[in-house]
């Protein structure tokens, strides 16, 4: 039996007509800039309607020491007064691939929904920047909100971190850093399916090989791309950190039918082994980021609507 066999029927249509277009998905075009070409078109093409009740502003700020600034997207409820809680958003991609721009949509929705401040981080991508410069651009963007949460009407006690895929990886590589600097305090961290082990040995890394979201030959690229031929530390790979004590509340989903499904629910363990409260999801017929393709399917609004809920009792 195919993988493609265990995806929601609902869900499976936009796939379908995705490989349809570009047989293999994004990771059959070898070159990485043809293909972050490819996917910034597709989600261009998306007609996503401006939400009147978000207001948005780039800023550009102080990015890691001795490095180039960063630009931070920063979202505000229209209406809102008096200070709100944050979310500091981490863009995925597979560390290669997107941007503030393609996940501007999720991060408008979450803003109003919410009815939290949302900062969007742009970090600096490998194979150009492996690590540690991804982790370290967003966590000098955390500084920087956390030092002007003032400014940016955010309560610095209600201040969470959300990443997907990539985003939820470094998610938690930031949340580890600031535990290990004794950075910004977090709230809540909500890394969504995380791209957390760069070693593609657990079941799930092996059976995923021709959904074309992010199958193990993309992976094992991503990560040899990210790591730049040099060994992983736990703020790269997160499942090798050995002391997980300290990090915030912890809040994951991950599908049954995406790479990242056992490396993610095996970390949720060792969270919860932590003494880290910690919320699990494992959506049946869920692929990797299969909400954000198939947005209207039934299973892609329970994903988001626990989402959505988890955050606002997080920041409550």
């Amino acid at each position: 039996m195919s993988r493609l066999d265990l995806i929601d029927p609902e869900s499976r249509t936009p796939l379908d007509a995705l490989l349809g277009m570009l047989p293999g998905g994004f990771n059959a075009i070898p070159d990485i800039v043809q293909r972050r070409a490819t996917v910034q078109g597709m989600m261009a093409a998306l007609d996503v309607p401006d939400n009147p009740n978000v207001t948005k502003e780039d800023r550009t700020v102080p990015g890691p020491d001795g490095e180039p600034d960063i630009m931070l997207r920063i979202y505000r409820p229209v209406g809102a007064s008096g200070t709100l809680p944050g979310i500091y958003y981490i863009h995925g991609g597979g560390m290669i691939l997107g941007d503030v721009d393609g996940e501007d949509a999720n991060a408008t929705m979450i803003c109003d929904q919410v009815g939290a401040v949302v900062v969007s981080v742009e970090y600096r991508l490998a194979p150009e920047h492996p690590h540690p410069a991804p982790v370290e651009d967003c966590y000098a963007g955390l500084v920087w909100t956390a030092k002007n949460a003032a400014d940016l009407g955010i309560d610095p006690g209600r201040l969470a971190i959300y990443g997907a895929s990539a985003g939820g990886g470094l998610t938690i590589g930031t949340a580890l850093l600031a535990r290990d600097r004794g950075g910004p305090a977090l709230t809540f961290m909500m890394p969504i399916y995380p791209m957390i082990d760069d070693r593609n040995e657990t079941p799930s890394s092996h059976e995923i090989t021709d959904v074309g979201i992010w199958d193990r030959a993309g992976n094992i690229e991503a990560w040899a791309w990210y790591l730049g031929g040099k060994d992983p530390d736990q703020y790269a790979a997160p499942t090798r950190a050995e002391d997980l004590s300290g990090l915030p509340p912890a809040f994951i989903d991950v599908g049954t039918v995406d790479l990242f499904r056992d490396e993610d629910i095996a970390f949720a363990q060792r969270l919860m082994q932590a003494g880290i409260p910690t919320e699990l999801h494992v959506n049946p017929g869920s692929y990797h980021a299969s909400e954000t393709f198939a947005a209207e399917a039934a299973l892609s609004r329970r994903i988001w609507a626990r989402r959505i809920d988890a955050l606002k009792r997080a920041l409550a």
